[in-house]
């Protein structure tokens, strides 16, 4: 499911109203249960912080984290194992350009030109 989609599904049944007919919810219906819509409503917060208009994927929830030696260790040996870098980025939880990064800091892969600056 794509970001915008999830969003929209949150937000209609954090608001107590079913996302595909667009009716609200019986006040029986457990949407409208004060824990669940108090659940609902921070799922909704948590995808919202990586929450990005246009996009139809989310941000893996390690991009950006530090790097620790474990996981150094486990990159540097799925890489020399012949794993993809689209395959190392999904079980890391961590974005292809982060993993690619990585990999060159480790002289791995060579490093990256800079782009050319008119």
């Amino acid at each position: 499911m794509d970001q915008n989609r999830l969003v929209k599904v949150l937000e209609s049944l954090a608001n107590g109203v079913d996302p595909r007919t667009g009716e609200v919810f019986a006040s029986d219906s457990p949407y409208v249960d004060k824990e669940v819509v108090s659940a609902l409503s921070e799922a909704l917060a948590c995808c919202k912080k990586h929450y990005r208009p246009g996009r139809t994927n989310y941000i893996p929830h390690n991009a950006g984290k530090p790097w620790n030696i474990a996981e150094d260790a486990k990159l540097l040996s799925a890489f020399d194992r012949g794993m993809t870098i689209a395959e190392i980025a999904r079980d890391f939880a961590r974005t292809q350009a982060g993993i690619q990064a990585r990999l060159e800091r480790h002289g791995r892969l060579p490093a990256a030109l800079p782009a050319k600056r008119s």
